[in-house]
């Protein structure tokens, strides 16, 4: 063969390799799929955290919440109990064989849940004990999701009937304790191999913006601190900071800025702060999840539509199980027919807006991978079994 025909045949072969891989640039897929399933998880699940006892003094972590329901309520009618029983997370054994099971199932990225109280860390074990050390943690990329929230009595099975609402610890941090907060993440997780990024940058979620305003003490105050975050990024090596939105109503509300000159004051302000993507956290925050799951993705679809007008960054679709918190306090808003069936159609449709997304990373977001007291986990249970990890195993592994 012509040496120039095989170099021009090589070449297109290369180019029709490219055009069918729609990460591209864009992301690498964790361990290889197409897709990045991404579960954010709930670190409260442990035997050996010190600062959890004052919420659940068994030494089991929420798992007192789960399994003393019937005794707290008798006769309810919220009895689920999970397959695996109520293991340690922060055991890196526990952690490995949900690793696998995660990852069998086509969730190869966790997001956890992360939080910073009364001047040190809160709720870390689970990371740091339980998948930082087990021993196949590089088949599945993490990454951190800042939970700035006030604490309350909510977690406390003992105070929260009372509904006093009282602020245990605040969520919002001075410049110099935020500064502590990203050097302190830049090295202790940034750098971990398997730490998820986009285009190289290490992806970090902020949960609460008006928390994080008011702890910096401004607008203008919390820009820099952010613009500074990612300078700081960037001198640790990484080409930037993919900083990540929580989108819900609470974090557009723009009180303060001055959106007079704009018809998408949302928008600009978002990207004023600086944020470079988003996602959801839970239905719970922008639709009525006291409804049928059907016409809850109804809703969901017409919200990404309204984002995808409003707003310039990426936006990466996110698929909630369920939502039921009642095992905290007796009493919730359910959302009715979440069978894993109906989970499924959730999934197709973020994988249609993902397909429908090419320039951006292949992401989905899902709530959640263990949030038992909110009814919207991915874990087996005497309910369904396996059914939700089946449903994403439908869809993004096997195809089907």
């Amino acid at each position: 063969m012509n040496l120039k025909i095989k170099y021009a045949l090589l070449f297109v072969l290369f180019i029709a390799v490219l055009t069918d891989n729609r990460v591209t640039a864009q992301s690498k897929p964790a361990g290889g799929q197409k897709y990045d399933i991404a579960a954010f998880l709930y670190p409260a699940y442990v035997n050996d955290d010190p600062r959890l006892r004052p919420f659940w003094p068994k030494g089991i972590g929420e798992w007192e919440t789960v399994t003393s329901v019937q005794d707290r309520f008798p006769g309810f009618y919220w009895n689920r109990r999970p397959t695996w029983g109520t293991i340690n997370e922060a055991d890196p054994a526990v952690m490995s064989m949900e690793i696998n099971e995660a990852t069998k199932h086509g969730v190869n990225v966790f997001i956890f849940d992360w939080y910073w109280y009364d001047g040190r860390p809160f709720m870390e074990t689970t990371l740091d004990n339980g998948f930082l050390k087990a021993d196949n943690n590089n088949k599945m990329k993490f990454y951190l999701m800042w939970a700035n929230h006030d604490v309350v009595n909510t977690w406390d099975t003992r105070l929260n009937k009372f509904n006093e609402n009282n602020v245990i610890w605040q969520g919002r941090v001075s410049r110099d304790e935020f500064e502590k907060i990203a050097k302190r993440t830049i090295e202790k997780y940034f750098k971990q191999p398997n730490y998820y990024k986009i285009n190289g940058k290490p992806v970090y979620m902020i949960y609460d913006i008006p928390q994080f305003i008011n702890g910096l003490g401004g607008i203008e105050q919390a820009t820099a601190a952010l613009k500074w975050f990612k300078e700081e990024t960037k001198r640790a090596g990484f080409p930037g900071l993919e900083l990540q939105l929580t989108m819900w109503g609470i974090n557009l509300n723009y009180s303060g800025f001055d959106g007079s000159k704009t018809t998408r004051p949302e928008n600009d302000f978002v990207k004023k702060l600086g944020f470079t993507s988003s996602t959801h956290y839970q239905f719970a925050h922008f639709v009525n999840v006291n409804d049928d799951y059907l016409n809850i993705l109804n809703n969901v679809k017409k919200e990404w539509d309204h984002i995808d007008a409003t707003f310039d960054i990426p936006y990466y679709p996110h698929i909630s199980v369920g939502w039921d918190n009642s095992p905290r306090t007796g009493q919730s808003a359910v959302v009715k027919n979440n069978t894993p069936d109906n989970f499924e159609k959730g999934l197709r449709m973020a994988k249609a807006y993902v397909d429908a997304h090419p320039k951006q990373a292949p992401l989905i977001t899902i709530n959640s991978w263990n949030e038992w007291t909110e009814t919207s986990y991915l874990q087996p249970d005497n309910v369904n079994g396996y059914g939700y990890l089946n449903a994403i195993k439908n869809v993004f592994v096997d195809g089907k």
